[in-house]
């Protein structure tokens, strides 16, 4: 929690400022029960209407200033809640941003969208009401006794045995509201996630008519939801049941005994009516602690959530300006016994692989699902890093290599073709943020997508849907393609991002790409996009099972010819050695 409270320290002025008005209001508050006694005391029992409009006036005056302190306060406690949880907002997401692969595993996406804002809502909340009213509430516990005191020590005496047990029974309840609370956050994670899911996946559940099933998994979380969210409000309102009946009760026995004392004459009816007044704030304020302890422990669950995400050990390739800067050469890449795991796992992906590709070629990854194809991508620009051996780029060892300059030469395209909402013109920007607009047009004509977007009502102005929900899968491919190639990168990594086009235009494109001046990487299940390649790369359970040209595999290969075979029939393919 103290990580996360650190964010306020540039506002220790204001928050000093806004604790000071609020002292302002509870020294007001405090004296307005011996105002009310003086006017009962010296004017009304003394008949004396000067003195009634004496400290009538006194409190006319101290109300307007405790008022103003008030308005004040309020706008100063919002301009540290809303600064500080932007501030958080800002650094959470440097930290998401910072992650490795592996850290991403460890929390949902839903989870992370949660923390980012309802937690840091709750933060808010929490620290607008610490400077509103969560330190008036106790100190007017506090002096409120003692002023009643310094009026009738003898009927205070029944306050200063209740509070205690009160302050008790209350922080035994924040406790245990706490631990609720933060069930409460995971309950709402797992109900953002199946919303994030039927959203992500509306066409398809529509289209296998599941809507009733997603409906049932989004109404059991949601009644999980309810149902702990239900289970903490029993306990927050017991506790303000517990105070009430308990604090009244007092009350009643103080003006018990306060009718006894003036009936005696050891005590006047301004002082009774002082004490009772006191009695009465002290019971609100408890009964504030309610609203307190709602806000504060929301807050503590939340700031322990945040403070895992901000604790999480960034990604060792994200310090990410540590270690040599790349050196630019060929593009010459090479795999020496490399192996990975998945964080958690035991189980290889990749096992004591040893490969080279030559620089300005063409090679192609070949294999089944779940043989290692994207692992081996994801380990060239260190978004993962290897369990064992080592991989050199230009002859540099990259876990030595600047993490930022080394992915500054690489132009990766996912399996998934990623789009943002922005325009045609954005998106093929994104790779390269100063790009010129005869660079975009360049890219996209390698890429073979600029006729498409000519057609476009905006052209390059057209805007993109979420995700490019607007356009087809094999236009989401190239345009991420021309996104990677305005960098001119040194190494080209493309994971399938052929798979949605037609063979004529697959054809263009990779005629367009051997015409870079780039080392070229493609995962492919299709032979005929392998084909074009100037080596083939056959990877099986993790391991090279062989690597050569076409006519080398097919020749020697029996795991590369079943696969040719499967595409082409047992006859393979009878124009394959013409066309590579």
């Amino acid at each position: 929690m103290g990580a996360v409270l650190s964010y306020l320290k540039p506002y220790k002025n204001y928050m000093a400022f806004a604790w000071l008005l609020m002292l302002v209001e509870l020294a007001v508050e405090l004296m307005h029960p011996l105002f009310m006694a003086k006017i009962i005391d010296e004017g009304i029992v003394q008949q004396d209407m000067g003195a009634v409009y004496k400290w009538g006036a006194f409190m006319l005056g101290t109300s307007l200033l405790a008022f103003a302190a008030g308005i004040i306060n309020s706008f100063v406690a919002a301009h540290v809640g809303q600064n500080f949880g932007f501030d958080l907002r800002e650094k959470m997401i440097d930290k998401v941003q910072s992650f490795s692969f592996a850290s991403y595993s460890r929390f949902a996406a839903s989870s992370l969208i949660t923390r980012m804002t309802n937690d840091v809502t709750q933060l808010q909340n929490a620290v607008f009401m610490s400077l509103r009213i969560m330190l008036r509430a106790p100190l007017m516990v506090i002096f409120g006794t003692v002023m009643a005191l310094f009026v009738h020590a003898k009927l205070t005496i029944i306050l200063i045995i209740t509070i205690p047990l009160m302050l008790f029974f209350l922080l035994k309840m924040m406790k245990k509201s706490s631990s609720l609370f933060r069930s409460v956050q995971q309950r709402l994670d797992g109900v953002n996630n199946v919303m994030q899911e039927n959203l992500i996946g509306i066409r398809i559940i529509k289209a296998f008519l599941r809507w009733k099933y997603e409906g049932s998994r989004f109404q059991q979380a949601n009644e999980r939801l309810m149902a702990q969210t239900i289970r903490v409000l029993r306990v927050v309102e017991t506790t303000t049941s517990v105070l009430l009946v308990v604090m009244n009760s007092s009350l009643i026995v103080i003006l018990w005994f306060g009718f006894a004392e003036f009936s005696n004459g050891t005590a006047t009816a301004g002082e009774i009516v002082a004490v009772i007044n006191y009695a009465t704030r002290i019971i609100s304020s408890l009964s504030i602690f309610t609203f307190i302890l709602m806000a504060f422990s929301r807050g503590r669950a939340s700031s322990q959530r945040i403070g895992e995400l901000l604790e999480e050990p960034e990604e060792q390739a994200d310090q990410r300006w540590k270690g040599a800067a790349f050196q630019a050469g060929s593009g010459e890449i090479s795999f020496e016994g490399v192996s990975f795991s998945f964080p958690g796992s035991k189980v290889p992906v990749l096992d004591g692989v040893t490969l080279g590709i030559q620089p300005g070629k063409t090679a192609a990854v070949l294999g089944a699902t779940g043989s290692g194809k994207s692992t081996l991508f994801y380990l060239i620009p260190r978004l993962y890093e290897p369990d064992k051996g080592v991989i050199r780029i230009d002859g540099q060892d990259i876990s030595t290599i600047q993490p930022a300059s080394l992915r500054e030469q690489i132009g990766f395209v996912p399996q998934e073709a990623h789009l943002f909402t922005g325009t045609v013109r954005e998106n093929i920007a994104w790779g390269k943020e100063d790009a010129t607009m005869e660079e975009i047009m360049e890219a996209a004509r390698r890429a073979q997508i600029h006729e498409t977007i000519d057609e476009l009502p905006e052209k390059y102005d057209t805007m993109i849907g979420q995700k490019g929900v607007n356009l087809s899968g094999g236009q989401k491919q190239r345009l991420s393609i021309a996104r990677a190639l305005i960098r001119k990168p040194l190494i080209l990594l493309l994971d399938d991002s052929t798979s949605a086009l037609d063979v004529k235009t697959e054809e263009s494109l990779l005629s367009a790409l051997r015409e870079e001046s780039c080392t070229t990487i493609i995962i492919t299940q299709k032979i005929s996009t392998a084909l074009q390649a100037d080596q083939i790369i056959l990877l099986e359970d993790g391991r090279i099972a062989a690597a050569g040209s076409h006519e080398e595999l097919e020749n020697c290969n029996d795991l590369y010819r079943r696969i040719l075979a499967s595409q082409y029939g047992k006859g393979g393919m009878p124009y394959a050695k013409a066309s590579h």
